[in-house]
């Protein structure tokens, strides 16, 4: 297939934003990775709500209220997860999270019973697994970026910022490599849901993913203990998968290509984030579990 001169310098332009804005976001301080991932949040949630609207029609007739009331139900969430470090005006967001929480969860349904024409819960349980599937993916991203997240290693270094990027970093190695991987010597489908992954590929970019991880950690954090990485690098590979899988059911199920045109050439927010919204709790849960 010839080479589209013109689609390629968008897609590389899209992408050096893209990693300019992410590390930067990722790296700076608590306040721009909250800011970054509250972004991410609401994308989602666009994508989401536009996605279920033409699977189901019912949906995308929800009204105002409900369509924003549970972003910001959601967002409530990011907000609870939120550590000491961020605060506005001496307040916590924690704090502020837990409350505003608690008044959605009173006052949403009350609305939704009193000005939806025909109350109808499955549009209810749509938007309860959206908060399953993108707010508490993105609150448990947020929790990842506390300095605790690494006290299983006895140390007093502030390694806040590394279990976000080893799940990211993770997903970015194992989606760039089983690309590569399956595109040289890819032969059997994964699953008819997406036709273009491979066995190969597949299996090709876990593996580098958890060497080139593994390596890392070995180098920056901590050689004695470098099974973690093995470990999380693993978790993230095969779970992030199984959400690359879960968004191109929904598209195929929606009919569209894409899930959304914010960043040309690549497509929308889930269609980037597929895969992190699956791994992150799991990636959470592991880190959880052996601190």
């Amino acid at each position: 297939m010839a080479l589209n001169l013109q689609t390629f310098k968008t897609r590389t332009l899209t992408a050096a934003i893209f990693v300019v804005v992410m590390l930067t976001g990722l790296l700076w301080n608590s306040w721009s990775f909250f800011i970054l991932f509250s972004i991410i949040h609401f994308g989602c949630w666009i994508e989401y709500q536009k996605l279920i609207g033409k699977i189901d029609p019912d949906y995308a007739k929800i009204t105002p209220l409900h369509k924003y009331g549970v972003m910001l139900a959601g967002w409530c969430v990011l907000l609870y997860f939120a550590n000491d470090t961020v605060s506005l005006f001496g307040l916590r967001l924690h704090e502020i999270g837990w409350w505003l929480g608690l008044l959605f969860v009173f006052v949403l349904p009350i609305i939704e019973i009193l000005f939806a024409g025909n109350l109808q819960l499955k549009n209810i349980g749509y938007s309860a697994l959206g908060l399953l599937y993108i707010s508490l993916s993105w609150g448990l991203m947020i929790d990842l970026r506390h300095p605790e997240s690494f006290n299983f290693l006895n140390t007093s270094v502030d390694f806040g910022r590394f279990p976000p990027m080893l799940l990211i970093g993770s997903i970015w190695i194992n989606d760039t490599m089983a690309y590569i991987v399956g595109s040289l010597i890819g032969k059997r489908p994964l699953s008819p849901i997406s036709p273009k992954k491979t066995w190969e590929g597949t299996i090709g970019g876990a593996l580098l993913a958890i060497i080139v991880v593994t390596l890392l950690w070995i180098w920056i954090i901590d050689p004695a203990e470098w099974w973690h990485a093995t470990f999380i690098a693993l978790i993230a590979s095969v779970t992030g998968t199984f959400g690359d899988l879960l968004e191109s059911k929904l598209k195929r199920m929606a009919q569209v290509k894409d899930s959304g045109s914010i960043m040309p050439g690549h497509g929308g927010f889930l269609d980037r984030f597929d895969s992190l919204l699956i791994a992150t709790p799991f990636v959470w849960l592991y880190f959880t579990l052996i601190n």
